[in-house]
């Protein structure tokens, strides 16, 4: 794309002008294939920026007419915008600290892991802890030939780590994995000792048949290990921040929505803010594992950022696990785990007393449930909590993930309001295996069922879960469409009744993001007098094959009519 900066005098000579525009655009987009999501005006060429927001959208010509001798003008070169992508579910913190740890998203083999550990362990200095996450044993290409409960075990990765405790988190955020020494200081021992660690509620510490722990911690036992691990220091949480802040604009993410945070967090952003290097728009949600936080902000209220950069206004809690490690929470037994139906991780009471506190206080409440009865249990209490408070109409509450669904309780969707906020890349991901947990009926019946939730009214809110998944938009917006792998794999997709048209999924990385933070009316659209937030693409994902889809570019991403990101 070229940046033309045009005088006044070659102005006349372009354009015709016969003197400054009165109300002259700080920059225009033109010669683009631009999507609006304004079903008034669904399509244009060109768009015009004054003060950070939209001036007018349409033809390149028209557009010409704002341009005056200080604007900027940028030609797309035949390029396709769109409303700046929204990230409705993913962790910010932990996509910048999963670049200063061991990156175990792609290891394909249990080997493969156990060398990029033992390559860290030779660098550290003894009794330094290693930390890493993304492992996933359900994506390896083979498992290795001593397995427990359908895990790998210590061994092995204890025998290269002898001097160093060692953290590993699953990619779901759901389970750990750790090594002897690890497990030596959190006083995790065999059952045959003489005081074996009790179980904890909500997680379980695996063991083999002996009563001898695997290494693999499972939801809630998780913290037995992760308390230990030294608190970061805030010079290095500055550096995970810059880092995630630098991964969003790379790929087109102009807001998130941060899937449960502590005040620390919250400080931070506002700290980048002020110092002008925040380069996407934050909408934090608190999280609910901090109870007393949730106090202190019941007794402040919302924090609802006049200048649309740092909202809080949400509590997230986490209700169940995930389907990886059989944490998620069924109403039937697991199909490949007899007589286990997964954890409830936080007791249901609690969603009631916050639902309670939170409507008549202006928070919304976003859940975090995968399995059937997490998001049964939730949506009725959800409903008793609107039923108690009839008069709180826009609470905009949130289920996170909502991934399988007892058919019973999709209609619930639209007819509490409660928003969806699914990530179809875990569609790409995890249902080639997901049929293995839930059996062919519960995943046709109720599994990623977007269409489904559609037809009731319901609104979707995309993303990734990121750092589950890498935070970039396209293989999920590749997923909303195809319900493929991303190896494209099956032909026609899984259950491709379910697939969202092109228009449903960019609208729901987009305005339908942007209803969940209740930011509509500001952004998420291209339309006059909302916020100048551009995702440029160097191929058109509205109409490009879709196996073409994945390998699209993000040229340029547009925070508040600034360039926060371009690619040239």
């Amino acid at each position: 794309m070229k940046h033309i900066y045009l005088l006044g005098i070659l102005g006349i000579f372009l354009f015709s002008c016969s003197s400054q525009p009165e109300n002259p655009a700080d920059s225009v987009f033109i010669n683009g294939i631009i999507y609006t999501v304004d079903e008034s005006n669904p399509k244009v060429e060109a768009v015009a920026v004054k003060d950070g927001m939209i001036l007018d959208a349409g033809s390149s010509e028209n557009i010409k007419q704002y341009i005056g001798d200080q604007t900027e003008v940028i030609d797309l070169e035949g390029k396709t915008m769109t409303p700046g992508f929204i990230e409705s579910h993913a962790h910010l913190m932990g996509i910048g600290y999963n670049k200063l740890e061991i990156d175990l998203m792609y290891v394909k083999t249990y080997d493969e892991l156990v060398e990029k550990v033992a390559e860290a362990a030779s660098k550290a200095e003894p009794g330094e802890w290693i930390t890493g996450r993304g492992w996933h044993q359900d994506k390896w290409l083979q498992m290795p030939d001593k397995t427990v409960k359908g895990f790998q075990t210590h061994d092995a990765l204890s025998a290269v780590t002898p001097d160093n405790p060692v953290y590993l988190a699953h990619a779901s955020g759901h389970a750990s994995f750790v090594n002897k020494k690890a497990m030596e200081l959190a006083g995790i021992t065999s059952l045959r000792s003489e005081n074996p660690t009790q179980e904890v509620e909500g997680g379980e510490v695996l063991r083999d048949e002996l009563g001898n722990p695997t290494g693999v911690l499972v939801e809630r036992a998780s913290g037995l290990v992760s308390r230990l691990i030294p608190r970061e220091t805030p010079e290095r949480a500055e550096e995970a921040l810059t880092l995630a802040l630098k991964e969003l604009a790379e790929k087109g993410i102009t807001s998130f929505h941060d899937a449960g945070s502590g005040q620390d967090v919250i400080d931070l952003v506002q700290k980048f803010k002020a110092e002008g290097k925040l380069t996407a728009r934050m909408y934090i949600m608190l999280t609910g594992r901090q109870p007393e936080l949730l106090e202190q902000w019941y007794q402040k209220g919302p924090m609802i950022d006049s200048d649309h950069f740092v909202t809080v206004r949400s509590i997230k809690l986490n209700c169940d696990g995930a389907l990886g490690p059989w944490g998620a929470w069924l109403l039937e037994d697991y199909s490949d785990k007899p007589g286990h139906r997964g954890h409830e991780t936080l007791p249901m009471s609690v969603v009631t007393e916050v639902s309670e506190k939170a409507l008549p206080l202006g928070f919304q409440v976003n859940s975090h449930a995968i399995g059937d009865r997490a998001n049964q249990e939730i949506l009725d209490r959800y409903e008793a909590a609107f039923a108690k408070f009839p008069d709180t109409k826009d609470h905009r509450f949130r289920i996170e993930h909502a991934q399988h669904l007892h058919p019973d309780d999709i209609p619930r969707f639209g007819e509490l309001g409660v928003i969806a906020a699914m990530q179809a890349i875990h569609l790409s991901s995890d249902r080639p295996w997901a049929i293995d947990r839930l059996g062919e009926k519960r995943i046709i019946d109720g599994a990623y069922v977007w269409q489904k939730l559609f037809q009731t009214g319901a609104r979707i809110a995309n993303g990734t879960d990121a750092p589950v998944e890498p935070v970039d938009p396209i293989p999920s917006f590749y997923a909303s469409v195809t319900r493929k792998t991303l190896q494209g794999l099956p032909e026609g997709g899984y259950e491709g009744d379910q697939k969202m048209t092109r228009e449903q999924a960019l609208k729901s990385y987009t305005l339908d993001g942007s209803f969940a933070e209740f930011e509509e009316n500001f952004k998420g659209s291209i339309e006059v007098g909302k916020a100048a937030d551009f995702t440029v693409f160097d191929k058109n994902i509205m109409e490009i094959p879709e196996d073409e889809i994945l390998e699209t570019k993000v040229e340029m991403t547009v925070v508040g009519g600034k360039v926060v990101y371009n690619k040239q």
